[in-house]
């Protein structure tokens, strides 16, 4: 097992009743530039949503995950609240706003999205019909970003 961040190291210092979990330790996105641009938009507050395949896994609900930068350095720890899963098309307006990227509307969103996921999944044919993990997040670490 990889050694956990001393980001979340403190977080469980902080709050003891999550010393068991182990949460997963991932950037958003598929580039480091990506990775940078996206973990911005959360630490500034925009970010508070990110969708992906259902094949790549589904994320517990209620569960930790620490978000890297894209020089792999933990920079916050995120706490998933919401957990949806549809088709890619079935993303509504307040998620592509929750979301944070682009012009925050839905028609930016699915259009980003689907280029996204033809990078990841080019086995795919019907994107609008991809199962899609739709989660929501806050940020809980460092004290300083927390919702």
């Amino acid at each position: 097992m990889t050694e956990l961040p001393r980001l979340w190291h403190e977080f469980v210092e902080a709050n003891p009743q999550f010393a068991d979990e182990v949460p997963e330790v991932e950037p958003f996105g598929d580039t480091p530039e990506m990775a940078d641009r996206l973990a911005q938009l959360v630490l500034s507050g925009t970010k508070r949503a990110t969708a992906s395949p259902v094949e790549e896994g589904v994320a517990p609900e209620d569960a930790h995950w620490v978000m890297l930068d894209g020089r792999g350095e933990a920079v916050a720890v995120l706490h998933t609240h919401e957990i949806r899963i549809g088709r890619l098309d079935s993303v509504d307006d307040a998620f592509a706003w929750d979301e944070g990227e682009g012009d925050r509307t839905r028609d930016w969103w699915l259009d980003a999205h689907r280029g996204f996921f033809r990078r990841r999944l080019p086995h795919v044919t019907d994107f609008d019909a991809l199962p899609t993990v739709f989660e929501r997040f806050t940020v809980v670490w460092p004290p300083a970003l927390a919702d």
